[in-house]
């Protein structure tokens, strides 16, 4: 089987570089379905053939998605589409927003539900520490498949959430539709070996890490929106980082 050749079209005009332009668009490809896990990828001499490019732009571009784990490189048998994982973009958006971006069927489960005083997150969310927070822990699956284990700790003005409303709908989309919208974060991520609790919601044996991360968010006028406490099965997501230096 051949490999599909992928349209791109370049916009020699754009400020955007032109690795960048190919990467985006091979992305799109792979993200939408168009080529899907196992499929052969066109090669470098193709690309640069068919899109008028030099070899060093298509070799930046897929170096580009075997980096987000988007193409797997093997030694005699060429680049393939990975298996299907969740990407997820630094930026201020949800699992539950990406998953539904990436045409997976998001499904939640809501393990508590309760007003508590946690000293860490009312400090991350410059609160009093003996303020009375909203705590939810939910698994995050993608159809069957369990991928995050999350902790959000919410504002008191947030304590009427309800556990139907976080198991139907994502909890930034939850807050949108009241009008809050969380425009600045401070995120941690790391990885380190799972919980007991982690091992058994997420399904993880043997010594699979988990990525973790931690969020503390603020909306446009400064009021603490949300403080989180994520951890993710390594094999199944990753998070993609793009620095611009301006």
């Amino acid at each position: 089987m051949g490999a599909l050749e992928v349209k791109v079209t370049i916009d020699r005009r754009s400020p955007s570089p032109l690795y960048h332009q190919v990467a985006e668009q091979l992305t799109s490809a792979i993200t939408d379905g168009r080529l899907k896990p196992g499929d052969p990828f066109e090669n470098e001499i193709a690309l640069v053939e068919r899109l008028k490019v030099s070899r060093p732009t298509v070799r930046r571009a897929i170096q580009e998605l075997v980096d987000r784990g988007l193409l797997v490189r093997r030694r005699g048998l060429g680049t393939t589409v990975a298996n299907s994982k969740v990407h997820r973009r630094f930026e201020l958006t949800s699992l539950y927003d990406d998953l539904v971006r990436d045409g997976r069927q998001p499904r939640t489960d809501v393990l508590t539900h309760e007003m508590t005083v946690n000293e860490r997150a009312a400090a991350a969310l410059d609160l009093p520490v003996d303020t009375p927070l909203l705590h939810v822990a939910r698994v995050r699956h993608a159809g069957e498949i369990p991928l995050a284990l999350m902790r959000n700790w919410l504002p008191p003005h947030l304590s009427d959430l309800t556990r139907e409303d976080l198991e139907t709908y994502g909890l930034y989309a939850i807050l949108r539709e009241r009008g809050i919208r969380p425009v600045v974060a401070q995120q941690s991520i790391g990885a380190r070996m799972p919980t007991s609790l982690e091992r058994r919601h997420l399904h993880i044996r043997g010594s699979q890490p988990v990525l973790t991360m931690t969020r503390m968010a603020f909306d446009a006028s400064g009021n603490a929106v949300e403080f989180g406490d994520h951890s993710y099965r390594a094999s199944d997501y990753t998070i993609e980082l793009m620095v611009d230096e301006r």
